[in-house]
């Protein structure tokens, strides 16, 4: 049999479905795979649909018995500003192709690629944990910042090193303390995280984002607050995969940065994740050398290396949508100046088109 015919006899059919259909068997089918994550669940596409109005797809393999045997979530963001494409998946670090065989994955990506065609993207980018064959560009300045924890708080304590035990403590001399909570922690968190969002001259999610992550997770999702004079300074939203504590949104204020109220934080957030069981701590992806990179370097975090892979359209190059492109450093430093009303109200109606 050529290879051909074997990858066609392995996925005989490829159902797309929307972000209402088959949630239950995409779910189950998630849930029941070992690199399956909390972001290839229906919910994730639901939200990109529901919150911001956007195209999202999954890509479904099937056998000839009907049998499921790989799956692709698919969002087509598509905007004047920054273009026509498809992400798996957007606003998080993981998502791509999952099935038992590589090769059904691969059959998922070219279907992709050719649904993209279809829907006239400029490219589709696929947010891999591991390197595929060479047909597929590939971008690898990324890397996700993972600790392995300990089974106590003692032994994680001691294993951070002396250097970030004295600035935890310092902001604990300064009388402040940390909240854990859900939704009733929101407000205050989604304080801090808009305030940073702005300083950092980027647009910042709506609040009901992160009301509805919340809902969408229920006890998998938990927020940590710290206040300072009974103000709140440094906030994250956590989110539990499994063994994996993660950490996708976090932010302090910069006039509470030198008492260390954000080693505070991250202190805290370790804290739960150890005494929910969980065997490591993602604190999120970075750029090697980076501020944020040496910040989680500390703590002891390791690299592991993030290969996000794309489908592009003829006469297209893999895309450069982030803040530190130069091309978009006027935009920056006009979002900086910006009362934060206003970055607040403008920010959703842009951020929603970046990945």
């Amino acid at each position: 049999m050529s290879t051909l015919a074997a990858q066609l006899a392995l996925v005989p059919r490829i159902d797309v479905a929307s972000a209402d259909q088959a949630a239950e068997e995409l779910d189950g089918f998630v849930q029941g795979h070992a690199r399956g994550s909390i972001y290839h669940l229906n919910g994730w596409r639901r939200l990109a649909a529901v919150l911001f109005g956007h195209e999202a797809f999954c890509l479904m393999a099937r056998k000839e018995t009907g049998e499921l045997t790989g799956i692709l979530p698919l969002v087509r963001l598509k905007s004047r500003l920054f273009g026509n494409y498809m992400v798996s998946m957007p606003y998080v670090n993981y998502g791509g192709a999952l099935a038992d065989d590589p090769r059904v994955e691969e059959t998922l990506m070219c279907a992709a690629a050719e649904l993209a065609g279809l829907k006239g993207c400029s490219h589709v980018e696929f947010r891999d944990t591991f390197p595929r064959g060479p047909e597929w560009a590939l971008r690898t300045d990324k890397v996700a910042m993972v600790l392995a924890l300990p089974e106590t708080g003692r032994a994680l304590w001691s294993a951070i090193g002396g250097k970030c035990r004295a600035q935890v403590r310092r902001p604990m001399r300064e009388g402040a303390d940390v909240l854990h909570g859900g939704r009733e922690l929101l407000t205050e968190f989604y304080a801090v995280f808009a305030r940073n969002m702005r300083d950092l001259g980027t647009p910042v999610y709506p609040r009901r984002f992160f009301a509805q992550v919340m809902d969408m997770m229920g006890e998998a999702a938990s927020i940590s607050v710290v206040r300072l004079g009974g103000r709140p300074v440094a906030a994250a939203l956590l989110l539990r995969d499994r063994l994996r504590m993660e950490v996708p949104w976090a932010s302090s204020l910069r006039a509470s940065n030198a008492l260390g109220t954000n080693m505070l934080l991250y202190w805290s957030l370790l804290e739960r994740a150890v005494e929910a069981g969980c065997t490591e701590f993602d604190f999120g992806r970075s750029s090697v050398g980076s501020g944020t990179w040496r910040f989680k370097k500390q703590w002891g975090a390791e690299e592991r290396q993030l290969y996000w892979h794309y489908w592009l359209a003829p006469g297209q190059s893999v895309p450069a949508l982030n803040p530190a492109n130069p091309r978009y450093g006027l935009a920056v430093a006009f979002w900086k100046r910006l009362p934060l009303p206003f970055a607040n109200l403008l920010g959703p109606h842009i951020v929603k088109s970046l990945p």
